[in-house]
């Protein structure tokens, strides 16, 4: 029999030990609330697989838990069963870093709450970075120079519209700034002779190899003198989906091409992927999320047998020379918020870094003139055209932009939208809330009630939003299951409101009726949900 433990009054800063500063009035919130507490097996008592097993954050600083925080975590992190009211806390999605949600494009912009004075500094200084516009090299701005030569952006914040989401082009006269197509050819696994790559090989993962040619990603802009890889060209074809009480939806299945190679054909058996440049909000939370909980949510054999089968992604990590799980990009191909930005920078912008020290980004060996063009390395930045100290600025600030407060959690309709989303079966993948670890020091991630409504797992999603192509141990199905937080402000911080991987959908409806796979036993019952329950569901959503 489940247990039954009363929540006390919690503050996301207060888990255990008194709240260091002014309590703030969500304190004085009466909690009388009593939640069925299902409490999953400790990972020391399941057989997990080896390689789970050694998965570990020994990269954080961390403060172990006690036995008292785990049992508090375990209470105010439980599945709830009284729908009537706001939960505790559930307004402060980000917990002590949630800011006000600003009804601008700025939303997304602001630092987490509880940065110190010399915090702020490092965000406004990594701000500078993240918008900066890159140029060509030589340059009289030497910290400035080194774009490209083959690029898919100047600068970060072209993708990731005031640190929101990104979209695909609106018709032919619009480019694809913020959306590119992945690239990779089947590959063999290792060579047992080639000792480094059976180093960084990860069991499972599916062998893939960057195009001979285009290399990871196709680029749409060059330097002068080169020719931009391609042109992405995407078209639409509409289809309805019946809806109860009369209601129809109309879905728009995208068709993605390639167009005007600048290097010739692609290579034989070469996949593409689409990818809109996903928002920025909450990153060094999701980080900081024990990976035990994470891991103690998958079920890879659907064991339980729910039809949900979460599988963690696991990753070589170049910052940290092992296997890491993996929480960030569309298919958590990457295991850090460092990994994530340095990645960027190479691949998007051009830009080398000490993660990726080539000037030449993602240009092939057959792309000659690329990789012998002008680089901008500098010995002031230790040879590089983004040094350590300014990608740890741009890191710090990517990991400290906060996520807006919650609103209009009290409105009836939301609430109903909310128990909507539980038993309609949502939340098995978009789990609400985790506590991160207790850090060292001043980390403004330590020891937050954050509620992201994600498990960062791979789950299969059904061939209709299937790219086909594999990354790591995702197949061409797989997908991270995306936070939701912020997500009711797309539209006002990105200018529009496009969803999922590739932006097909423009509503949030239209983005849950593309869900399959795991989730279309979840998908089918939104569609036969009474009119007033779907719009109570949507509601919520865009509240969140």
């Amino acid at each position: 029999m489940p247990r039954i433990l009363p929540i006390p009054p919690i503050h996301p800063r207060a888990l255990s030990g008194p709240y260091p500063g002014p309590r703030p009035k969500a304190l004085a919130l009466p909690i009388a609330l009593t939640l069925t507490l299902a409490v999953p097996a400790p990972l020391a008592a399941r057989d997990l697989p080896p390689d789970w097993a050694a998965l570990t954050d020994a990269h954080l600083d961390i403060v172990p838990r006690t036995d008292a925080e785990r049992t508090r975590i375990a209470a105010v992190t439980a599945p709830p069963t009284d729908f009537s009211a706001p939960w505790p806390y559930e307004d402060k999605p980000g917990g002590a870093q949630t800011v006000r949600a600003r009804p601008t494009a700025d939303a997304f912009s602001q630092p987490a709450a509880n940065l110190t004075f010399a915090q702020e500094l490092e965000f406004k200084m990594g701000n500078g970075l993240f918008t900066r516009d890159w140029v060509s090299a030589p340059a009289s701005t030497l910290a400035s120079d080194g774009l490209g030569p083959l690029y898919n952006a100047r600068g970060c914040q072209a993708c990731h519209i005031k640190d929101g989401r990104g979209h695909p082009p609106a018709g032919p006269d619009d480019t694809a700034l913020s959306m590119f197509l992945r690239i990779s050819i089947p590959a063999p696994a290792p060579d047992p002779a080639d000792l480094a790559a059976i180093r960084t090989y990860i069991a499972g993962t599916h062998p893939t190899a960057p195009d001979p040619v285009y290399g990871g990603q196709l680029q749409d802009f060059a330097l002068p003198g080169l020719p931009a890889e391609y042109r992405l060209d995407v078209s639409y074809t509409e289809f309805a989906v019946p809806l109860s009480g009369g209601e129809v939806a109309m879905l728009r299945r995208p068709t993605y091409t390639a167009a005007d190679l600048g290097f010739g054909p692609l290579a034989p058996g070469a996949m593409l992927s689409p990818r809109v440049a996903p928002q920025m909000i909450g990153m060094g939370l999701l980080e900081a999320i024990p990976t035990a909980d994470i891991l103690a949510l998958a079920d890879p054999d659907d064991a339980d047998g729910d039809g949900i089968s979460g599988s963690p992604q696991i990753v070589w990590s170049r910052a940290h020379d092992r296997p890491m799980l993996g929480r960030f990009g569309l298919k958590a191909g990457t295991p850090s918020v460092l990994e994530q930005s340095a990645d960027a920078f190479a691949g998007d912008i051009g830009i080398s870094n000490p993660l990726h020290p080539d000037g030449w980004g993602d240009c092939s060996p057959a792309q000659t003139a690329c990789r012998t063009a002008r680089h901008g390395g500098d010995p002031e930045q230790a040879g590089f055209e983004i040094d350590q100290t300014a990608l740890d600025l741009v890191t710090f600030y990517s990991r400290t932009l906060a996520v807006p407060a919650r609103r209009d959690i009290a409105d009836p309709q939301v609430l109903r939208g909310r128990e909507v989303f539980h038993s309609t079966g949502c939340a098995a993948c978009h789990r609400a809330n985790f506590v991160t670890h207790r850090l060292t020091g001043d980390n403004p991630a330590s020891f937050q009630l954050i509620w992201p409504y994600t498990d960062l797992l791979l789950h299969d999603m059904g061939p209709d939003l299937a790219d086909n192509r594999p990354e790591g141990r995702a197949n061409g199905q797989e997908w991270r299951t995306a936070p939701l937080w912020g997500i009711g402000l797309t539209q006002t911080v990105s200018g529009e409101a496009t969803f999922l991987h590739d932006g097909r959908a423009r509503t949030l409806l239209e983005a849950v009726l593309w869900h399959g796979g795991e989730a279309q036993a979840s998908r089918d019952r939104v569609i036969t949900l009474p009119p007033a329950d779907r719009a109570a569901l949507l509601r919520f959503l865009e509240s969140l």
